[in-house]
């Protein structure tokens, strides 16, 4: 399914989301030739939802001794980072944004990430926020104890960023046993489903949608300024 979102510059991104399962490494090629077409001038911008099969995905600071147990698939993605797994259950977002006419501050698009997924937790009652020292989406665990519950990961070529965010709806939390989730090994990983929070791909999706008006303006703003 392909939409397109209207923009105040007068532009449009498409919105892509995806029902079934995307290979990653298909995904990674399609994200590599749409920020080159993005940066040409060739493509419009691209929002995309997805999920994938099982995979280990390793960052640009992936350290070794962080791949326990490499059961699936292990792709180096060029993003920044370590370990993350991707898998079923989990919503990743793709977010490929022309940053060189957005203000070229990669920080407050990062930022600006974490902003839009905290804020769509909080529409489904799930308080999360992020912690400067540790990558990621924090949340409490059923314990009590600090967890993550979402990834975040980007890179920018030619001023378009690449990747984007992923949130645990309902994955195996087991498949994140063959990694060091992002090389922090002091915190475990949670999902909504176990916070007692179930939410469907849909539902997910669309409060995304809802939101992402909030985040695109923290951009215009960028730019503005």
């Amino acid at each position: 399914m392909a939409d397109k979102l209207p923009q105040t510059d007068g532009r449009a991104i498409e919105w892509r989301i995806e029902k079934g399962q995307v290979p990653y490494r298909e995904a990674l090629a399609e994200q590599e030739a749409r920020n080159a077409a993005i940066a040409a001038g060739e493509a419009s911008e691209l929002i995309w939802l997805l999920e994938h099969p099982p995979v280990y995905t390793a960052g640009t600071s992936a350290a070794a001794g962080d791949l326990i147990d490499p059961r699936f698939d292990v792709v180096e993605t060029g993003r920044g980072g370590r370990y993350t797994y991707h898998g079923p259950g989990q919503r990743v977002g793709y977010v490929l944004l022309d940053l060189a006419r957005r203000g070229r501050d990669v920080r407050r698009f990062v930022h600006g990430l974490e902003s839009w997924v905290i804020a769509t937790l909080g529409d489904f009652g799930v308080e999360a926020w992020a912690v400067p020292d540790r990558v990621g989406i924090w949340t409490r665990d059923i314990d009590g104890s600090e967890a993550k519950v979402g990834a975040i990961g980007v890179r920018v070529r030619r001023w378009v960023t690449m990747h984007g965010f992923a949130v645990n709806l309902d994955p195996d939390l087991s498949h994140f046993g063959g990694i060091v989730p992002c090389g922090i090994s002091e915190y475990g990983v949670t999902s909504l489903a176990r916070l007692g929070v179930p939410v469907a791909q849909e539902a997910w999706d669309e409060a995304l949608q809802r939101r992402a008006g909030e985040f695109l303006a923290v951009l215009s703003e960028s730019h503005a300024a």
